[in-house]
This record gives structure tokens, C-alpha cells and sequence, in this order.
């Protein structure tokens, strides 16, 4: 099933669940405790991030593709960060450039976002799918510039940033997807392809994930995880190719759809 979350005409904040014919219908309840689809056609007037989070965790270095492009060694452990929960941006709604700490290196990042259903803690491998509710298109995007000179060695400034974490166009229900590191993945700027994989191509899959990332540690629900960006991320080009004023990034994963946001500047 394909859920999207949506505002209506009066402003208020509802799930529905997309139907073939362009349309959605109402859920009543809980997506993450229980709910149902109803007869209730969706007032959609904006179509939101598919999830509101209560924690973003990201994971660097994961496509073995990519972690060659930037002459890095395959970690060990996946390599983790995280992202301010404000930084999630809408489909169509546009990635701002930061103006008032200036970046003039922002890039773009497609990657598979897993969403967490159930509360868990030290999950084994094989159950780990079991916690989820379902998988979304994310865009990581970076300062790269903040990332590399400015932050200390640390990532979370560099990514944090508003409207720095587009999540949609739609969640997909975990069981449409009986295994997530089978999956085309791909960016487009303007129309041309950048980046393109497979998600088997992840140093570690999502299963493996979900265990390292509840190891010790309680994931609520609600809590998405970026899982990492294949090969073709602009600051490994020649030359380098950052986000600019009046661009067009898409990030399309298969069997989930098309996440398509515009750039803009940060007023």
C-alpha cells in the first residue's frame, strides 16, 4: 500500500492511502498502532513528507560504488550521523541554499529511507524487517564545504540544515517491499541522470542496519533511517556539480516513485 500524508482545506493533517486511479482514501487511526483505510475520499490539497519524524538517522559511506569515488576505505561499522528533524522537506517544496551561514556547495544525495514502526531495541538481523512500517525516497543533501573545512570532522551542521532532508513521495508499506536491497535507485538534476545503482550495492544491508543502529539503543516509532547514496554525488565529479538557483533534483527509487524538489535561495 502506498500512503501519503496530506493537508486538507482547512489546514488539517491526515494519512490516506493512494489509489490506482490518482486518488486517496482516508485513514482513520494510527499509521503506527491502529488504523484503517475508510470509504473517505482525501480532501488532498498539498501533499506532505509522508512522515513527521521523531528521529532521522543517516548513515555514511554505505554503497561500495560510492565509498570508491571518494578513495574511502569500507568501514568496518557503519558509519553513522544524524539529522535535525526539522531539516524534512515536502515533495515540490524547495531545497533552500543556506544564506545566513553561506554554503556555495550543496549536493544531492538519493537514498532509500526506511521508517520504523515499532517501538525495538537490540534487534536481531532476522527480525529486523519485522520494525518496519515502510520505505520513502530521501534526499540527503550536504554543504559539502560545512562538511569537509567547517565542521570539525563532524557531519550533522552540514546536513541539518532547513529543508536539508526531502522525504516522499509516498511511504510504501513494508510488505510491498519483502526485500528493500533489491531496488534501482537514481537522481536526475534537470532531467539528466547523475546517479544510478541498485541498493544491493550497500556495504550493509537493511536488516544490518536496524540491528547496529537498536543495539543498545531504543528506535520510537516514527524514526526514519537514511541508508546512504550510491556513486555520482556532485562533489565527486569533475567538476564538481553543486546544487544552483532554479535546478530540479528527483530522486527515484523503484516501487516507490519520484521524490522532486526545486532549488532555491535561503531568504
Amino acid at each position: 500500500m502506498k500512503i501519503i500524508r496530506y493537508q486538507d482545506a482547512r489546514g488539517q493533517v491526515g494519512f490516506a492511502a493512494e489509489q490506482a486511479d490518482g486518488s486517496a482514501r482516508h485513514i482513520d487511526g494510527d499509521v503506527f498502532g491502529e488504523w484503517r483505510v475508510t470509504a473517505a475520499v482525501a480532501d488532498v490539497r498539498k501533499r506532505l513528507a509522508p512522515v513527521g519524524p521523531v528521529a532521522i538517522f543517516a548513515i555514511g559511506l554505505n554503497y561500495r560504488q560510492h565509498a570508491a569515488e571518494t578513495s574511502a576505505p569500507i568501514p568496518d561499522y557503519p558509519v553513522l550521523f544524524m539529522k535535525n528533524i526539522a531539516a524534512v522537506q515536502h515533495p515540490d517544496d524547495p531545497i533552500l541554499i543556506p544564506r545566513q551561514l553561506r554554503s556555495d556547495e550543496v549536493d544531492y544525495e538519493c537514498e532509500l529511507v526506511v521508517v520504523i514502526g515499532k517501538r525495538c531495541k537490540n534487534v536481531s538481523r532476522d527480525k529486523a524487517l519485522q520494525y518496519v512500517l515502510g520505505y520513502t525516497c530521501g534526499n540527503d543533501v550536504s554543504a559539502r564545504d560545512w562538511q569537509k573545512r567547517r565542521s570539525g570532522g563532524q557531519w550533522c551542521r552540514a546536513k541539518s540544515f532547513d529543508t536539508f532532508a526531502p522525504l516522499g513521495p509516498c511511504l510504501v508499506t513494508a510488505d510491498e517491499i519483502p526485500d528493500p536491497n533489491t531496488l534501482r535507485i537514481r537522481t536526475l538534476l534537470n532531467g539528466e541522470v547523475l546517479q544510478e545503482n541498485n541498493t544491493s550495492d550497500m556495504i550493509f544491508d537493511v536488516p544490518r542496519l536496524i540491528e547496529f543502529l537498536s543495539g543498545s539503543t531504543t528506535l520510537l516509532p516514527g524514526t526514519v533511517i537514511f541508508t546512504g547514496t550510491p556513486s555520482g554525488v556532485g562533489m565527486a565529479r569533475t567538476p564538481p556539480r553543486y546544487l544552483e538557483l532554479g535546478d530540479i533534483v528527483a530522486v527515484e527509487i523503484e516501487n516507490i516513485g519520484v521524490l522532486t524538489n526545486p532549488v532555491a535561495l535561503e531568504s
